[in-house]
């Protein structure tokens, strides 16, 4: 049974998350601020966390950006939950390390849409390598099992979504891939007008790929259709060494 954590000081939504939670089969802890949301979900381990942003004591934004720095929670998907719906607030929730955001006042139904379709993704990357999936061409492997992939000889850490979002361009590198189609395939729900979600972490593939994260030369902007992944051949790749990606090799250096 999956168990989940809901991070939330509002003592009336977090009992109505977590019921509705432990009827669709889910154990469910609760933690009321975010020190000791933290806390618990070092101690228990959960497999997702929803995280409130508008905390007591540690807003959800620092305590999100604590987990991903905890090799010990570094890997649970995280949902944030918040009233705040401007688009910049959902930009620093994913650049604090967010999974997914999900805007106050929400229907309940679209909450276990979320949460399903992230487990169902966190559970399923693993198991990209038994399928008839293409995870090598030229110069890009992906390693599933690891969620990191091979770029010019060099090893870079991806999160979950960077590494799905990587395979579901990888699959039709060359070819434009629609946004509906990334919300579809990646984040596993029907798509909305909110595109956000997939410029954040297309900024930071790029960041971890691209030689000038500005100018992408691979992970390229089709204006008004989407995203492409233009790769070089293996020949290709063998005879330009000037193309391996900096950021690659150093990719704690990040623009400015």
């Amino acid at each position: 049974m999956p168990r989940i954590l809901v991070i939330d000081d509002d003592p009336a939504i977090s009992e109505l998350v977590a019921v509705n939670l432990e009827m669709a089969g889910y154990d469910v802890s609760q933690a009321e601020d975010g020190i000791k949301g933290q806390a618990l979900a070092i101690q228990i381990q959960p497999d997702l966390i929803l995280l409130d942003l508008m905390l007591p004591r540690v807003d959800g934004f620092t305590v999100c950006q604590r987990l991903r720095r905890d090799e010990r929670t570094a890997e649970i998907p995280v949902v944030m939950l918040t009233a705040l719906s401007q688009t910049q607030d959902k930009v620093e929730g994913f650049n604090a390390g967010a999974d997914d955001y999900l805007t106050k006042p929400f229907e309940i139904e679209e909450m276990l849409a979320r949460v399903r379709a992230l487990l169902r993704r966190t559970d399923r990357i693993p198991q990209a390598a038994k399928h008839s999936e293409i995870l090598n061409y030229g110069a890009l492997t992906l390693v599933p099992e690891r969620f990191e992939a091979i770029w010019f000889g060099q090893t870079v850490k991806l999160t979950h979504l960077e590494f799905e979002l990587l395979h579901c361009l990888l699959q039709r590198h060359g070819q434009t891939v629609s946004p509906s189609d990334i919300l579809k395939e990646v984040w596993g729900y029907d798509p909305d007008d909110d595109i956000e979600t997939i410029r954040v972490h297309i900024r930071h593939l790029r960041t971890k790929l691209e030689p000038d994260p500005r100018h992408p030369r691979y992970i390229k902007t089709v204006y008004g259709a989407g995203y492409c992944l233009e790769l070089p051949s293996e020949e290709q790749s063998s005879d330009n060494n000037s193309g391996i990606p900096t950021s690659a090799v150093l990719p704690e250096k990040a623009p400015n």
